[in-house]
């Protein structure tokens, strides 16, 4: 399950998403997106959890809480369509 953070502090590192998001189950990946030119977080990431409950449960958990100072919007991620 792939799970979309959102309204992350700049200062949030991959591991601030991991360490919010692993009480709840597995955490299989934890990225903050970066810029490709500045390098600078683009202020929100993904949080990939192999198992769908934990992944559920998790949204729920940490949905409006507090990373790196900073309240967070966490569910779902939606596949982007395709570019042409």
């Amino acid at each position: 399950m792939k799970i979309y953070v959102g309204n992350l502090s700049f200062r949030a590192t991959d591991e601030d998403l991991r360490a919010a998001f692993e009480p709840y189950g597995e955490v299989a990946s934890a990225r903050v997106i970066k810029d490709k030119e500045t390098g600078r977080s683009r202020g929100f990431g993904f949080v990939e959890m192999p198992n769908q409950e934990q992944g559920n449960t998790a949204i729920g958990k940490v949905n409006n809480t507090e990373i790196v100072d900073r309240q967070v919007r966490v569910n779902e991620a939606q596949e982007r369509p395709p570019r042409h």
